[in-house]
């Protein structure tokens, strides 16, 4: 059964963070709030987590995971980024955006994309996902909370706890999030492509993309 923490959206409860923290450390996956919609996450540097977060949420090797960082400075340890991307980056952070780059080694090679190696990145605009990555004092490798052959996100706790309780090791319930995707750019080409249209808009990073 998973671990259910209930803490404030703008203020959460320390003790119950650094619990989620002891459980990812121990290899668990955990359902967390975010800017966008709710996530799975789990440790980076932990194979058998990241196989586990693939079950529950329905993909393959080739699906694009994310890395959840702190700040922009943390974004360029597992990205190759030029002077013009950087600028782009440091408008749309923190924020729900994630952008497709050139992974650096510091990417384990299991978690980039197969074929190109590139990976997603973002730095959320949330006070819980934003402490939970200062106690864990890394990036964390991230979903979204979207359940196999739906199409919508989860976006509330309890339902995720009656659906996915035997699959989780803990659920942080901060409360309801906004319930879209990030907008997703790839910048790892000669120009930016939008893949996804979510909650963020490219025309506020003054990109006119189709």
């Amino acid at each position: 059964m998973a671990q259910f923490f209930e803490v404030h959206p703008d203020n959460p409860q320390p003790r119950f963070l650094r619990q989620a923290v002891q459980i990812l450390h121990a290899g668990g996956v955990v359902a967390i709030p975010t800017d966008s919609s709710y996530a799975l996450v789990c440790h980076l540097d932990d194979k058998a987590a990241a196989d586990a977060l693939r079950r529950v949420r329905g993909v393959d090797e080739k699906h694009h995971l994310t890395l959840l960082c702190r700040d922009l400075s943390e974004l360029a340890t597992y990205a190759r980024v030029d002077n013009k991307q950087y600028r782009l980056l440091k408008n749309a952070t923190p924020g729900p955006f994630t952008f497709i780059l050139e992974a650096t080694k510091e990417v384990p090679r299991r978690v980039s994309h197969p074929s190109r190696r590139t990976i997603g990145l973002r730095v959320p605009d949330h006070r819980v996902t934003l402490d939970l990555l200062e106690l864990l004092g890394q990036p964390l490798l991230a979903t979204t909370l979207i359940p196999p052959g739906e199409e919508q996100p989860l976006n509330d706790a309890h339902e995720i706890s009656e659906r996915f309780d035997r699959q989780l090791q803990a659920i942080i319930d901060a409360g309801a999030c906004p319930m879209q995707p990030t907008t997703v750019i790839d910048l790892s080409g000669d120009e930016p492509v939008l893949i996804r249209q979510g909650r963020g808009n490219p025309e506020s990073l003054g990109l006119q993309l189709e």
